[in-house]
C-alpha cells in the first residue's frame, strides 16, 4: 500500500469529474460566504443545508451516483425557499443590501438551476451507459 503522496490526491481532485460535483463545490463556497451575512435566528437551518450540500460534493468527487437523485429536489427547496421568504424578496428586489442580494441570487438561484441541469445531465449520462451495457 502507498503512503500519503501529495500528487495523489491532487491527481484525485483534478481528475475528470462531473459537472455537478464543481456547482456542489460552488453552492458550498457561496454558502459559507452568505451564512455569516444572514439572520442569526436560521443559523441551524443554514449549517443543516451547507453541511448537505458539502456531503453530496464529497460523495460525488469520490465517484458515488445514487446521490445525485437527492441534487434536485434540494435545489428546488432551496429556490422555493428564497422565493417565499419576504425578507429575501426584499433584498433581492430592492438590492437595500446589495452584497446579500448578489449572493442569494447567484447561490439561490443560479446556482441552484445549474445543480438541477448537471444533475439531470449527469443522471441521462449514467443512464446511457447502462443501456450501452
Amino acid at each position: 500500500m502507498k503512503g500519503f503522496n501529495c500528487e495523489n490526491v491532487i491527481f484525485v481532485l483534478l481528475k475528470a469529474r462531473p459537472a455537478v460535483a464543481y456547482v456542489l463545490v460552488a453552492i458550498s463556497l457561496v454558502g459559507a460566504i452568505a451564512i455569516p451575512t444572514g439572520n442569526p435566528m436560521f443559523l441551524e437551518r443554514a449549517i443543516a443545508i451547507e453541511i448537505a450540500f458539502i456531503t453530496l460534493a464529497v460523495l460525488t468527487f469520490l465517484g458515488y451516483r445514487k446521490h445525485l437523485y437527492a441534487c434536485i429536489p434540494l435545489a428546488v427547496i432551496v429556490i422555493i425557499g428564497n422565493s417565499l421568504a419576504p425578507p429575501h424578496v426584499e433584498i433581492m428586489t430592492t438590492f437595500s443590501k446589495p452584497f446579500n442580494a448578489v449572493v442569494l441570487i447567484t447561490g439561490g438561484y443560479i446556482l441552484q438551476a445549474a445543480l438541477i441541469v448537471t444533475a439531470v445531465m449527469e443522471l441521462r449520462k449514467i443512464k446511457m451507459k447502462k443501456l450501452q451495457a
